[in-house]
Parts: C-alpha cells; sequence; structure tokens
C-alpha cells in the first residue's frame, strides 16, 4: 500500500513539474512575483509580531532615531534643493543629527533588558551617559559653526 501511494505521489509531482515547464514565461513571472509577495507579507507580520513584544522605553527610542535621522533627510533634501552657501551650517546640521541617531541607538543597548553585555548597568547611568555625550557633540558642533 505504502509503494501505491509513493508511486501515485511520484506521477502527480511529475505532472505538475510538466504543467509547469509548459507555462508561459510570463505567467511562470507572475508566479514568482507573488510568492515574494507572500514571503514579503510573512516577514513583515513576523517583525511586527516581534516588535510588539518590545518595551515601551525601547519605542520611544526608536523613534527619536527616527525624527533625527528624518531630520537629517531633509536637510540634504533641502541642501539639493536651494543649496548650500553657508556650507558649516549643513555640515554641522547633518552631523548632529547623525550624532544624535548614534548616540541614541548606543542608549537602546545600554537600556535593553535582553542585552546581557550591559546587565548590571543601571538605566540612569546610561541616560546619564548619553546626555553628557550630546553636551559634547554639540560643543563640538557650536564650535565648528564659528
Amino acid at each position: 500500500m505504502g509503494f501505491s501511494c509513493w508511486i501515485s505521489s511520484f506521477s502527480d509531482n511529475l505532472h505538475s513539474i510538466q504543467s509547469a515547464a509548459d507555462l508561459d514565461p510570463r505567467e511562470d513571472q507572475v508566479i514568482k512575483m507573488a510568492k515574494a509577495t507572500n514571503d514579503a507579507q510573512l516577514l513583515i507580520q513576523s517583525i511586527h509580531k516581534a516588535y510588539a513584544a518590545t518595551p515601551t522605553n525601547l519605542k520611544i527610542i526608536d523613534l527619536y532615531v527616527v525624527y533625527a535621522v528624518m531630520t537629517a533627510l531633509i536637510q540634504v533634501v533641502y541642501m539639493a534643493m536651494v543649496g548650500s552657501f553657508p556650507f558649516n551650517s549643513f555640515l554641522s546640521g547633518i552631523l548632529s543629527c547623525v550624532g544624535t541617531a548614534v548616540l541614541a541607538v548606543c542608549l537602546r543597548i545600554q537600556v535593553n533588558k535582553d542585552n546581557k553585555e550591559f546587565k548590571d548597568l543601571p538605566p540612569e547611568r546610561a541616560f546619564a551617559d548619553f546626555v553628557l555625550c550630546n553636551l559634547v557633540l554639540h560643543l563640538v558642533i557650536m564650535n565648528f559653526l564659528g
């Protein structure tokens, strides 16, 4: 009984392979695109489920990082449209945004409870380091402005 089931399964698979070979290249491309879309949807769903378990304080830091990066992108678009006459100002703005985003990512790494490397570091100390480094960063940027 098992051997006959295997034979019928094999013949069904062979028939599906032959019918797939007879497909029009456009139909084959549509099938591949549908599979890619399905894979993308599964990826987005799995990322959404994983991010739903993220603590609120890490989500707030993530929003801050997104805000800093978006501000840098707006500055780049503005410079591309209007020009970069005070180039030091442009560089200072970009470095401020990028530096702040990098420091916020470092804060996120230190505050994350799942990170075993910083488990002994209290969140208050991590935030104090973030504030101090931001102060130094912005003092350097103000000096660069002139």
